[in-house]
């Protein structure tokens, strides 16, 4: 896809932003659709509790990405570029999530307990073209 091409889907999902919240969360209808960008499922929480619209574990990082940044906050810039590499080859996997946040609110979960630097937050800076 055309840097111009991204520009234009990314881009009309800013009028209705992603949210970024953990999944152990109660859920709210604010929420809108309620998606799990992790590759693993939440420890000790079920499917009912969970109340997502969408598993989108393809679009999650790589394992090997995963292990490398767990436990080092210090990699986080690295991380993001990594994983904005990775998202570049697949944009079938989150081009759907750009799309439906031009009809409302999109809420990407995620189970890290670390609320600023975690996957979801590098995905929604990736689908609204801050980085």
């Amino acid at each position: 896809m055309s840097e111009g091409a991204l520009r234009r889907v990314v881009g009309s999902a800013r009028a209705m932003p992603f949210q970024c919240k953990r999944i152990y969360d109660a859920p709210a209808k604010s929420d809108g659709f309620r998606v799990l960008v992790d590759r693993l499922w939440p420890r000790g929480l079920s499917k009912e509790k969970a109340a997502i619209d969408l598993w989108a574990r393809e679009i999650a990082p790589s394992d090997a990405l995963r292990k490398r940044f767990h436990g080092h906050p210090e990699r986080w810039e690295e991380f993001c570029e990594r994983y904005a590499a990775e998202l570049e080859k697949i944009p079938d996997g989150w081009r759907p999530l750009a799309e439906r946040a031009r009809r409302g609110r999109v809420t990407l979960l995620f189970a890290a307990r670390e609320p600023e630097r975690n996957n979801a937050v590098a995905l929604r800076a990736y689908l609204e073209g801050d980085r």
